[in-house]
């Protein structure tokens, strides 16, 4: 039974494709560019792109399951290159944001548009919906660290309940490999509640040194953001760390209900990150 992986060069991606590959699942990875890049071994590789619907039926053929990623401008060219090639279950990484009431945020609504087209189609489904990403962290912290050993923040004390990128991989795989998770929406947050010094501190004794932590202004950290991460995202990474100073993050313990293993800690993270650090 061939499972499509798309996004395989993602950070969630590449560990589904790993964990599929472990279980003795046959995978086919797609990239958009895959000439030159080291993929596991046993696994075919096609070269596909969701927002070019005309590359998806080879990607797709003959294939049961899907891991896919939320890209809106290309899902009801997916949704119907899936339904011709007789895919059965699709998994979706989606976000928490859909849960929020707040209508004009990007990622919600981008991640909306994809979770609707597949529920409108006649494709069994399950949707991962985490919070907080640790590597988000990359994007803030690895340039300032690495140039500098310091971090600029705004909200010192903000609390955020980071996800180990390997654990919603590893939800994907149980749901992809498992029965019992058709029709499932899952909401995942991390399983502590940590401030952003604290997360620093981590990265710090990870990497083997200390890692000064300056407080600057929403301004001075938002000029900062706009250099490392996409646009759309800067405003809702401001208004999260904003909200974590009024009401510690949730947590849960879904990722241990789903995969039979704890979940992965911050610290975690940052011992598997530091060369990222250094």
């Amino acid at each position: 039974m061939v499972t499509v992986v798309f996004g395989a060069r993602g950070n969630v991606g590449r560990h589904v494709a790993a964990g599929l590959i472990a279980r003795g699942e046959p995978v086919r990875l797609t990239s958009r560019e895959p000439d030159g890049v080291d993929f596991p071994p046993g696994a075919q590789v096609v070269a596909a792109d969701l927002e070019r619907p005309e590359t998806l039926p080879a990607a797709l053929e003959g294939a049961q399951r899907v891991f896919l990623y939320a890209k809106p401008d290309g899902i009801d060219g997916f949704v119907a290159a899936a339904e011709t090639a007789g895919v059965r279950h699709v998994v979706l990484l989606s976000s928490g944001a859909v849960l929020q009431s707040d209508a004009d945020n990007p990622i919600a609504q981008m991640h909306t548009i994809v979770e609707s087209a597949i529920e409108k189609s006649g494709l069994e489904w399950t949707f991962i919906r985490p919070g907080m990403f640790a590597t988000n962290a990359l994007w803030w912290w690895q340039k300032p660290i690495r140039d500098e050993g310091v971090v600029r923040m705004p909200y010192a004390d903000s609390q955020t309940a980071p996800i180990h990128e390997q654990d919603l991989a590893a939800i994907a795989v149980t749901a992809l490999t498992e029965p019992g998770h058709h029709g499932r929406a899952y909401s995942v947050w991390g399983p502590e509640s940590l401030t952003l010094r604290q997360q620093v501190q981590h990265i710090g004794e990870a990497i083997g040194r200390e890692i000064a932590f300056e407080v600057v202004s929403v301004e001075q950290a938002r000029a900062a953001l706009f250099e490392t991460m996409p646009a759309f995202a800067v405003e809702t990474v401001l208004a999260g760390w904003k909200a974590g100073t009024i009401a510690p993050p949730q947590v849960s313990t879904i990722i241990e209900e789903i995969t039979g293993r704890p979940a992965r800690t911050f610290a975690q993270w940052a011992k598997d990150h530091a060369t990222d650090f250094r």
